[in-house]
């Protein structure tokens, strides 16, 4: 592929408008054209980024793009990356691709029949924090797992209208946390008690969903984790991972502009701002992982993060969601494929 690629990208609010700018300065990418439901957005993204807008995601298939990247609000991922597979068209997603199982399968298999790339939206997975802690358990010299450490906090709400259609906290904020847990961990989470509660915004509870949250986990070695969660933190957009072994101990998200202030005598309170949103702490993982989309479509290789690992993840957020609810701990049992071969093993 001698010429650079035509990207098509579905949906530029924020961060399909970050994603069009990425795409622009990417020496491997010829051509980017967009399209949104909202033709006043669509028009003025197309203009500050210098390049076209058309009114339809099809009219973009039709355009000759060689790529997708879908930024939509989430119900619109399942529905796009069929459109990708039904054009033949490799494909980049923001997460989560849908929120119950039974249509991530469904889209699975449809994605497999078509034989397409497509790599999911988990940006942690190209953040350079994450990957040097993914480097030091694989080494080995954390010694034994013992206990992971995760938060994710907001500092205010999405609006309304998007909480009613994310499907909740633990789909679509800490579906990050979980994801990054098992991408540095290399295990799977194997069971989840998680609990919440509406702290500061009455409206979460007209849509069934929590502003704050925390639950306890088990990984498929042994070693136990915490996470909490808020829609609420007054010095901004608190992002972190611990580990803790038997040999060392690890922080991801610790820095001059984390929003957490130490009351401790001895430690100088920090002049620099906390970050204020997503894109401002993780600003250069969002562009590495378009870039490794871009890299993988032009020469190949594998996908960062598949619609299988988006599965996985999706089914820890799911199980989350069950145990608030029944307020119990919910094991994640094997995928239904495994316990069939497992009977059938038995049976003979």
């Amino acid at each position: 592929m001698a010429a650079g690629l035509h990207v098509g990208v579905i949906g530029v609010g924020r961060i399909g408008a970050f994603h069009v700018r990425t795409l622009r300065a990417l020496s491997d990418v010829s051509e980017v054209t967009l399209a949104d439901a909202d033709p006043l957005q669509a028009g003025r993204v197309a203009s500050e980024a210098g390049t076209e807008a058309v009114e339809t995601p099809e009219a973009l298939v039709e355009a000759g793009v060689d790529a997708l990247v879908i930024a939509t609000a989430t119900p619109g991922h399942a529905p796009l990356l069929r459109l990708a597979a039904e054009a033949g068209l490799p494909a980049f997603c923001e997460k989560p691709v849908a929120l119950d199982l039974a249509k991530m399968d469904d889209l699975v298999a449809e994605v497999e029949r078509a034989g397409i790339f497509v790599q999911i939206g988990f940006q942690r997975r190209f953040d350079a924090g994450y990957l040097a802690a993914r480097d030091a358990v694989a080494r080995g010299t954390l010694g034994t797992l013992l206990v992971l450490r995760a938060a994710t906090h907001d500092p205010a709400p999405p609006d309304e209208a998007y909480v009613a259609a994310s499907g909740g906290i633990f789909r679509d904020l800490h579906i990050h946390d979980f994801d990054a847990v098992r991408y540095v961990s290399g295990q799977e989470i194997v069971e989840v008690f998680a609990d919440g509660a509406v702290r500061e915004t009455p409206w979460f509870e007209r849509h069934g969903d929590v502003d704050t949250a925390v639950a306890t986990f088990r990984l498929s070695g042994g070693a136990l984790g915490i996470l909490s969660g808020a829609r609420h933190d007054a010095l901004g957009y608190d992002v972190r991972l611990e580990v803790f072994g038997t040999a060392d101990s690890i922080a991801v998200g610790i820095d001059s502009r984390s929003p957490i202030r130490s009351v401790e005598p001895s430690v100088p309170h920090s002049r620099e701002p906390g970050y204020q949103n997503f894109l401002e702490r993780f600003e250069p993982a969002y562009r590495a992982e378009l870039a490794a989309f871009v890299d993988a479509v032009r020469n190949g290789g594998e996908s960062r993060c598949t619609l299988h690992e988006a599965r996985a993840t999706l089914r820890v957020a799911l199980a989350a969601d069950r145990s608030r609810i029944e307020r119990r701990p919910i094991s994640i049992e094997p995928d239904p494929d495994e316990e069939v071969t497992s009977a059938e093993a038995l049976a003979g």
